[in-house]
């Protein structure tokens, strides 16, 4: 039971460091203006994150998490496909990615590991797709399309309408020439 109540206060704690993040911007982050959002004491903060910076390496642990189920998912119903369709995040998702963006630009003094959990998520991506895809080129290609429709859904930016979105996963689903992705 303990367990369970210590994971629910780091899951309300990240809560509030990414709601802080993402409406009040970087320089409103504070472990007071956190745990008080959180309703956490300090003390109960600085027992589960002792600073900002352990804030944000819980955030980007979020992110491999998301990747993590979404390379499952991947493994059932194929990379490509899903890749691109995780491109577009729903909000929450895209205001995770956001709220640790903006605090890896902004001087927050983020730990090694940080920054490598955040490369993580998107080199697990770019392997999946070599190893799915025959054409290396084509696999990269893929890769820049998908972190575009991210980019542009992590900025609140409107995609293309459903229509057309299919048509480009449909095109990237395939071959320039005709050929099968290699599944």
């Amino acid at each position: 039971m303990a367990r369970g109540k210590a994971e629910a206060t780091r899951g309300r704690l990240l809560d509030a460091t990414k709601q802080i993040l993402v409406e009040r911007g970087v320089g409103q982050l504070t472990l007071d203006a956190v745990a008080e959002l959180a309703g956490v004491s300090k003390g109960g903060l600085l027992y589960h994150f002792p600073s900002k910076a352990a804030l944000v390496e819980g955030l980007a642990e979020r992110l491999r998490d998301y990747t993590r189920a979404n390379l499952e998912r991947a493994a059932e119903a194929g990379t490509v496909r899903t890749f691109l369709e995780t491109s577009l995040p729903h909000s929450a998702e895209a205001e995770h990615y956001w709220a640790v963006f903006s605090a890896l630009r902004s001087g927050i003094d983020v730990s090694d590991e940080t920054r490598d959990l955040v490369q993580e998520v998107f080199t697990v991506w770019s392997d999946a797709l070599r190893a799915d895809v025959a054409d290396p080129v084509l696999a990269d290609i893929i890769r820049l399309v998908g972190d575009g429709l991210y980019l542009g859904a992590v900025l609140g930016l409107e995609p293309l309408d459903a229509p057309a979105l299919e048509r480009v996963f449909a095109r990237l689903d395939v071959d320039l020439h005709g050929a099968e992705t290699g599944r």
